[in-house]
């Protein structure tokens, strides 16, 4: 019976044995085919190829902007890589240490000093890019040591958001344009009850500081940019200023984080002006209510005295950067240059949201009619570059401490700025030693 049922096997396995053949050809042949066509496939994208590395939200948009270029120069491919803007700056010091950078990149332009210092990124001084069209203190944080490594791709700074309505019934119809008036306008909307506060200035950020002490002219560091500055005068009568306005209760000294809600505060009359960025025009949009569109607006930051026009703002946004070790500079280049086309400045600002480093793109219908635009675009043209150190982001962080310390009262100002010099100077130790041998 065994021996029966061995030979019924053996005969149906015979009989299945050309299905079975017959299908392990036709797998084999689909594979065959697929190497062939992936072969094929390389062979014929014989396109020289740009690894592109774009940050946050600009990454995203970006590869829109990639297939007209992509026409223009059918030899040349661009691939792009979207990287989360908390994990960009480990991301691009990691991909340095690890020999794995792209081509291209954007970069904050407080983080090129960094790079510099490294020897990552390429000098761009052959850019064929109209300097002249630029915001000149834009156009500046990207020299460092008199050489260009950036080209401005996007900028920001801060300016004021204010309650027109809440001004104009202290009679300010126009926004203050000096310290005096603006101290003026904020301690008359608090005493008549017009808001809590005049201004909410967050104490653990460190803009607002800075662009008042950028506006009284400060340098922030000296010994060419191995020590501390903060005990020169301008810095002084930054800082004084600054605390006043915590001392005479025309600012919460709260955090941000102590803030429950930005724009409803601002709509109840918590208080009636706010340092912010160009980023919040559209929630300032989106979260005020309907019948409060009307009863808002936007100012260039007071001047320290009348013989400025506006106060000084921090140059702030993204550039293009190229990587010292891409094997394709010339083609990074010619990237570079059509994303930098004022025609490409208007459409990636239509598509992100961020506002166009070249001043002949403010003339797009979309950016001139916005009522709120005008005073960054006044604003830009007074702006200027951080301290071109690697260590500035630490050292921005011990100035709004310090800040924050002298306005909570746990260090009087004196001993505030002594140890804010103190501490700079222990994070620019490795600096002087470097410089010195």
């Amino acid at each position: 019976m065994n021996a029966e049922c061995r030979i019924q096997n053996e005969e149906l396995r015979m009989r299945d044995r050309p299905s079975i053949l017959h299908s392990a050809f036709c797998i084999l042949n689909s594979a065959f085919i697929l190497l062939v066509c992936s072969f094929c496939s390389e062979r014929a994208d014989h396109r020289e190829r740009i690894e592109f590395w774009g940050l946050g939200r600009e990454g995203e948009e970006v590869g829109k902007l990639v297939p007209e270029f992509e026409r223009r120069n059918p030899d040349l491919h661009v691939v792009v890589q979207q990287i989360p803007f908390v994990a960009a700056h480990e991301k691009l010091l990691t991909a340095y240490v690890g020999n794995a950078t792209p081509d291209a990149a954007q970069m904050g332009n407080t983080w090129l000093p960094e790079m510099v210092a490294l020897h990552a990124i390429d000098e761009l001084s052959s850019a064929h890019i109209d300097q002249s069209d630029y915001f000149p203190g834009i156009w500046a944080t990207n020299i460092v040591d008199g050489k260009l490594y950036g080209i401005p791709w996007y900028v920001d700074t801060r300016v004021i958001f204010y309650r027109k309505d809440l001004l104009a019934s202290v009679g300010y119809a126009e926004p203050p344009k000096t310290w005096a008036a603006w101290v003026d306008c904020m301690e008359k909307l608090t005493r008549e009850r017009k808001s809590r506060f005049g201004v909410l200035l967050p104490t653990n950020e460190p803009e607002q500081l800075v662009e008042l002490a950028l506006t009284a002219g400060a340098h922030f560091l000296k010994d060419d940019g191995t020590r501390g500055n903060f005990r020169e005068p301008q810095f002084v009568d930054a800082f004084n200023f600054y605390n006043a306005l915590f001392r005479q209760k025309l600012a919460p000294s709260v955090s941000s984080v102590q803030v429950a809600n930005l724009y409803q505060q601002f709509a109840q009359s918590d208080f009636a002006m706010y340092v912010g960025g160009p980023w919040q025009i559209a929630e300032f949009k989106r979260r005020l209510p309907p019948g409060m569109q009307a009863t808002w607006g936007t100012m260039p930051m007071p001047a320290r005295d009348a013989s400025q026009p506006v106060g000084v703002g921090m140059a702030g946004g993204s550039s293009f950067v190229i990587y010292k070790a891409s094997k394709h500079k010339e083609a990074a280049r010619k990237f570079i240059e059509y994303l930098s086309e004022t025609e490409q400045q208007i459409r990636f600002s239509e598509l992100s949201g961020d506002l166009p480093a070249r001043r002949s793109a403010w003339k797009a219908p979309a950016l001139a009619n916005d009522p709120y635009l005008p005073a960054f675009r006044e604003q830009l043209e007074r702006v200027e570059p951080l301290p071109k150190v690697p260590e500035w982001e630490n050292i921005a962080t011990a100035i709004y401490e310090h800040g924050e310390a002298a306005v909570k009262g746990t260090m009087t100002i004196p001993q505030a700025l002594a140890d804010l010099d103190r501490v700079t100077d222990a994070i620019l130790e490795k600096r002087r030693w470097m410089r010195e041998h």
